[in-house]
């Protein structure tokens, strides 16, 4: 029996990398600037409106991860 196998080998240019790395680092500043957003207007709200939206103070830094993140 014979088999036959083919390999494709991707090669990327140096241009694909320096793209990649650029896009990636935007989408993290994206998502940085996203979390001190939220945790900015969080801690911007009283007691008692962070309670209307069931959110403890203690919870704020939590609640921006997952806005940012979405962990």
């Amino acid at each position: 029996m014979a088999y036959a196998n083919t390999t494709r080998i991707g090669h990327h240019g140096l241009g694909d990398r320096v793209s990649a790395l650029v896009a990636s680092v935007r989408l993290a500043l994206a998502r940085r600037r996203i979390y001190r957003q939220t945790v900015r207007e969080l801690n911007g709200l009283t007691t008692r409106e962070l309670a209307d939206l069931g959110i403890h103070r203690s919870m704020i830094t939590r609640v921006a991860m997952e806005a940012a993140y979405g962990n």
